[in-house]
């Protein structure tokens, strides 16, 4: 089976990256809840800097496709790079 194209549109003025240095994963039986935090320098605290939640079925997607890609750009410093 062929995957279809998608074309993604993201304007870099409005959607900044945000670095993660923490996640809190909570999860029920509909779904997963995603906290991404950042520590805050000085202090024994992080503040979230995204909220992201889906459902079981999509955060298996995800973990697969996510585990795929590492395995793939292992040992590449570059993003965007394949071996």
């Amino acid at each position: 089976m062929e995957k279809k194209k998608i074309s993604v549109n993201l304007n870099v003025d409005t959607t900044p990256i945000l670095f993660t240095d923490g996640i809190f994963m909570t999860t029920n039986e509909d779904g997963v809840t995603l906290e991404i935090t950042q520590k805050i320098f000085g202090e024994q605290q992080k503040k979230i800097v995204s909220r992201i939640g889906m459902s079981r079925s999509h955060a298996k997607k995800f973990v697969k496709e996510l585990s795929k890609l590492l395995a793939v750009t292992e040992g590449n410093t570059e993003s965007g790079k394949n071996n």
